[in-house]
């Protein structure tokens, strides 16, 4: 983990290379031991190193967060950063050893993370709406909660939701702006798993008479050479964007992990795509 001198001077260099949203993983802990800094505090120095680029989470999740403080903070950083905040979300991982099981409690199984996440997102939405939440669930219940002032952007802080499955699909029709996927699935070409999803969303936004206006591909998770140079970034690009993915998310070069990379290429990237591009 860097200083948070070296960490600023990051987040004011991706404003300055042109990019146009930049994230922070939502953690406990990243891959184990690893120090890791709290992904909402994160955002609020952020966004007050920068004045442009848009800041999010990729993704909050369930598994260590309540929506009612997570509320808070995120109107909270939806005025610090001028209304610039995308907040994604996803049901969590269940990895144990992680973020799953650092409260304790028994395992959730598949269904009840799906429920829980259906549940959680809705409550989030209706917390970030209305001056006054009252709301009595299954899982997550808020009692006259009022986290004033309001959001910035209107009616809420935008959601960008990760999903996979059918359940995770209708919730990311019903509440999201827009939809986050990694291309992961064990045997499957990372292009024919994003195609398929991306019909799966479209049904279940049909259904909801909604439309999923973002459609972000996180990279770094499959083989392909997305930061090998300037021209295999644009192939690809242009391959996903025929799919109808409308924004790539690359990982900043990290020496030493699976993403390590030059970087010049990384800069020539954002010169080229970025805003300024």
């Amino acid at each position: 983990m860097r200083s948070w001198p070296e960490a600023g001077e990051t987040w004011r260099r991706a404003e300055e290379l042109g990019f146009h949203h930049a994230w922070v993983y939502d953690h406990l802990a990243w891959r184990g031991a690893t120090p890791w800094y709290d992904a909402y505090t994160t955002l609020a120095a952020a966004a007050a190193v920068t004045s442009r680029v848009r800041l999010g989470t990729m993704v909050t999740s369930p598994n260590f967060r309540h929506p009612v403080p997570t509320a808070h903070a995120i109107k909270t950083i939806d005025h610090v950063s001028g209304g610039r905040l995308t907040v994604g979300i996803g049901s969590g991982g269940t990895n144990r050893t992680s973020d799953a099981g650092v409260l304790g409690g028994p395992e959730w199984t598949r269904a009840e993370r799906a429920a829980r996440f259906a549940e959680w997102v809705g409550l989030l939405d209706r917390l970030l709406r209305g001056p006054e939440t009252t709301v009595e669930g299954e899982y997550y219940s808020s009692r006259e909660v009022v986290t004033e002032p309001g959001c910035v952007q209107r009616p809420r802080v935008p959601f960008l939701i990760a999903a996979d499955g059918p359940r995770g699909m209708r919730v990311a029709a019903r509440h999201g702006a827009g939809w986050v996927t990694t291309a992961v699935a064990p045997g499957r070409a990372p292009d024919e798993v994003v195609r398929s999803r991306l019909d799966a969303l479209g049904a279940a936004c049909e259904a909801e008479g909604r439309e999923a206006r973002d459609r972000v591909l996180l990279t770094g998770f499959t083989d392909e050479p997305w930061l090998e140079s300037p021209q295999a970034f644009a192939d690809l690009a242009g391959r996903y964007a025929e799919l109808g993915v409308t924004d790539i998310v690359l990982h900043w070069p990290r020496p030493g992990t699976r993403w390590d990379a030059d970087m010049a290429v990384f800069e020539a990237i954002a010169a080229e795509h970025g805003t300024g591009g």
